[in-house]
């Protein structure tokens, strides 16, 4: 399967990265699946004026990027909290592909506060149910991400690997029954 996690953060010293990070680690060392990463900061689209609904239909600076998430089974997405919700380079990104139907998606969010980016985690369920994937129901929420996972994605906090191990392995359940169909 190929799974493609969305690095939702614009800033140049993201901390929502280290969970992008740590979350593929865990993927590599537990799964035989391959599993990327789009980092959001590495693709400054313009706002969207158009869908690229198919590769021939997207422009060539864009055409590897796309090429990715057309052959992707699934995604992850993994942002900041921005205001209540998620970054708007992630909801930039994602709006200028089509629906992703039949596909899962997981929700991972962090933040250095003690709520870990919960409110942007509700918006992005709203999120995945406009873009037409299946929401993987198993959250990843953050809190202090800062005193969980290094720059590196390597966790700070032992304690934590339960955590994005639950994530993870409720994601996989569900994205293998269906991309399997």
């Amino acid at each position: 399967m190929n799974i493609e996690i969305i690095s939702g953060s614009p800033r140049p010293q993201s901390l929502t990265v280290r969970a992008a990070y740590a979350v593929q680690k865990w993927f590599e060392k537990n799964t035989e699946h391959h599993v990327g990463i789009i980092d959001c900061r590495e693709h400054q689209l313009p706002w969207v004026e158009k869908v690229f609904n198919s590769i021939d239909n997207t422009p060539e600076p864009w055409k590897p990027l796309f090429e990715r998430v057309f052959k992707a089974d699934a995604f992850i997405f993994v942002t900041p909290e921005y205001n209540g919700s998620y970054s708007p380079s992630l909801k930039n990104l994602v709006d200028h592909f089509p629906k992703q139907l039949h596909k899962t998606l997981g929700i991972v969010t962090a933040s250095n506060g003690g709520f870990g980016g919960m409110r942007a985690a509700q918006q992005l369920i709203l999120l995945g149910a406009g873009l037409f994937t299946v929401v993987c129901p198993q959250l990843l929420v953050i809190p202090t991400i800062d005193k969980k996972i290094d720059e590196n994605g390597d966790l700070l906090d032992p304690a934590f690997e339960k955590s994005i191990h639950n994530f993870a392995s409720e994601y996989l359940w569900l994205a293998e029954k269906i991309a399997s169909k």
